[in-house]
């Protein structure tokens, strides 16, 4: 499927009452990573979901936060985590992904909380606002759709 083929999402119908979702972001490129929190955030105002915001240094940070916030249990439903590494010209690019990637979906899958991964992991600028933009192929729009998806599972299963 190709970017031009994104399919449209309907909001996920949430159990109970609107979700608290806690927005990790590394706003490094702060149009790109801006561009997506807008995305997401039209989503869940369509909800009533509360969201809190809070910044990172980078995306290499973001997996720490995430586990520091999970230790703070400030009764969060769910976690979004956004953010852009673009492609560079040494090895940089590829450790902090892999990095990155590897980290979140450790914590993933020991904890099975509801989670949002938006990290643009892109070859330039220009795919990263293709990305972010007001359209339908808006990654944090996908992201958020991802950990309401999940928040709802959890409802459903009676883990929430």
């Amino acid at each position: 499927m190709s970017t031009a083929d994104a399919p449209e999402r309907a909001t996920p119908t949430i159990p109970g009452p609107a979700p608290r979702i806690l927005l990790i972001q590394a706003p490094y490129y702060e149009g790109v990573v801006g561009g997506m929190r807008r995305g997401a955030e039209k989503i869940l105002a369509e909800l009533g979901a509360t969201l809190e915001v809070v910044d990172v240094a980078g995306a290499y940070e973001l997996p720490a936060a995430l586990r520091m916030a999970l230790r703070a249990g400030q009764g969060w439903d769910g976690f979004l985590l956004l953010g852009c590494v673009v492609k560079g010209e040494t090895d940089h690019y590829q450790f902090i992904c892999e990095a990155v990637c590897q980290g979140v979906m450790d914590i993933s899958s020991e904890t099975g909380v509801p989670l949002g991964f938006g990290l643009l992991t892109v070859e330039s600028l220009d795919q990263a606002e293709a990305r972010s933009a007001d359209d339908r192929h808006n990654k944090g729009a996908e992201a958020v759709h991802a950990v309401l998806q999940q928040i709802a599972l959890a409802r459903r299963w009676g883990l929430a």
